[in-house]
């Protein structure tokens, strides 16, 4: 009997969803149950991410997929739109969930961690699968306490669907459950354009670059008297979130319960 985990991903013929097909594809300890995807179906999985035939045609119905593939874990790279009720789907048939789509209310967090609870079964949502961009967080809430005048800037392409990113909440919120609110710059301050200071988060700012050519980097900017840092975090190609897809599959089969978060694995 093997004791690969098997894995359904979601969202194959994505950028993404192509680099968990190969890690999947790649690695003794996993392996394919199924690939779904809605735009790009009836080729071998394989063959879609350039190796050899693996024997998974890619399908467009998930919950075929989640019924009959006997998999333990999906990897869930699609859209926001789609992601709560991919996700919701997976746990009914008691598939453990790991989601690296954004876009999650927390109210849905909170319905989602009680359905696996209620399955016996783990989950994870995970804005950001780089073991960098989760050490920036967790130094960006550490500074924090120190340097309680902040603000966030993150880049992506311009094709990115939401803004600002998962990431930048993610840290944002990380930093909130250290700092307390504080209202920056000068009360009498006025947008001669509006949005020109960005979205408001607890009393600091998120700013949003989407510009073609760019992959995703995020910066935090402290400043104190007579003094500034900055933390900054720069990822350059999609296979650098893998090693963190990886441990996302292989805690998720030993917990009860969805954790937001990666930075909850990183000690």
């Amino acid at each position: 009997m093997s004791n690969k985990i098997r894995v359904i991903v979601s969202g194959a013929g994505g950028r993404m969803g192509k680099e968990v097909v190969k890690l999947v594809l790649q690695d003794e300890e996993l392996e394919l149950a199924a690939a779904v995807d809605r735009s790009t179906m009836d080729i071998d999985a394989g063959r879609l991410v350039g190796m050899e035939d693996s024997g998974i045609i890619v399908t467009s119905d998930l919950e075929a997929a989640l019924a009959g593939s006997n998999g333990d874990v999906v990897v869930d790279f699609t859209t926001p739109q789609s992601a709560y009720t991919n996700t919701a789907l997976a746990i009914k048939y008691g598939v453990r969930p790991v989601i690296g789509t954004t876009g999650f209310t927390p109210e849905q967090i909170l319905e989602l961690d009680k359905q696996c609870k209620d399955q016996g079964i783990g989950g994870l949502i995970a804005p950001n699968f780089s073991i960098g961009a989760i050490l920036l967080m967790k130094f960006a809430a550490q500074a924090s306490k120190y340097f309680p005048h902040l603000e966030i800037i993150e880049y992506h392409g311009d094709q990115k669907l939401d803004a600002p990113s998962g990431t930048a909440i993610k840290t944002a919120e990380m930093i909130s459950e250290v700092r307390e609110e504080l209202r920056q710059g000068n009360p009498k301050e006025e947008e001669t354009i509006e949005g020109a200071r960005g979205g408001y988060y607890n009393g600091f700012r998120i700013h949003s670059v989407r510009l073609p050519g760019v992959f995703a980097q995020e910066e935090v900017i402290f400043g104190g008297f007579g003094q500034s840092l900055k933390i900054r975090h720069d990822s350059y190609e999609r296979a650098g979130y893998m090693p963190g897809v990886k441990m996302g599959i292989q805690k998720v089969m030993g917990y009860t319960g969805l954790i937001y978060g990666f930075e909850h694995f990183i000690e």
